[in-house]
């Protein structure tokens, strides 16, 4: 008997969301070059301060699995990924924020909160910083009019990356294979976690395009 995966459940679910997300003026104007300096900028800096808390959780995730070829993988993505990342954003910034933006506190803060729940459950909720980062690379590769020109090029080449790639598909087995292994219930905290991230990679975006600060 055919069994739908835990990861299709869970990206038909988180569908409309990415949908949604290919449609933010940051993405679609980072995507044809015209995305001001300054809203880059500041989407890269809030950036930075959400990869030093996400390096955190993948190393948290690493402790807690039983299988060692696992925690291996999740130590590579802490250490190997974000160092890529870092390196990218170099490129671009100069001064970087001490403040985190309410959308990168808010999303940081879910993150965290994760880490005294089932370890899939953990897992599942870093996956859409993977996932939805590697499809809206790869989107933009096919549809952008002339890469060359591109000031955004390297972020672009960066999350349409083979390698990326690779990780991104190891993480999915690994959530595959824990919720394989675990009840129905948390399989569907799983997904609920998973869409309230995939939320919360839309939100990041829109912060930084809009500056969206609090009032007080």
């Amino acid at each position: 008997m055919h069994t739908t995966s835990w990861s299709h459940t869970a990206w038909q679910t988180a569908l409309p969301v990415y949908e949604a997300i290919l449609q933010l003026p940051f993405v679609r104007e980072l995507a044809d070059g015209t995305l001001s300096r300054e809203r880059f900028n500041r989407y890269i800096g809030q950036d930075s301060l959400y990869i030093n808390q996400y390096c955190k959780i993948l190393a948290h995730i690493a402790s807690r699995l039983a299988d060692f070829a696992d925690t291996e993988a999740f130590l590579s993505f802490a250490a190997d990924g974000v160092a890529v990342e870092k390196a990218l954003h170099s490129l671009y910034i100069g001064q970087r924020p001490t403040e985190m933006s309410p959308a990168c506190l808010f999303y940081t803060s879910l993150l965290h909160a994760q880490a005294t729940e089932n370890v899939a459950i953990e897992a599942a909720a870093i996956l859409p910083c993977f996932w939805i980062y590697l499809e809206v690379g790869l989107h933009i590769v096919k549809t952008q009019a002339d890469p060359a020109s591109n000031p955004y090029s390297d972020w672009i080449a960066t999350y349409s990356d083979p390698a990326f790639a690779q990780s991104t598909r190891r993480a999915i087995e690994i959530c595959d294979r824990l919720a394989a292994n675990t009840d129905p219930g948390t399989r569907q905290r799983m997904t609920e976690i998973f869409l309230q991230c995939a939320r919360q990679e839309w939100l990041f975006w829109h912060s930084a395009y809009t500056d969206l600060r609090l009032p007080v």
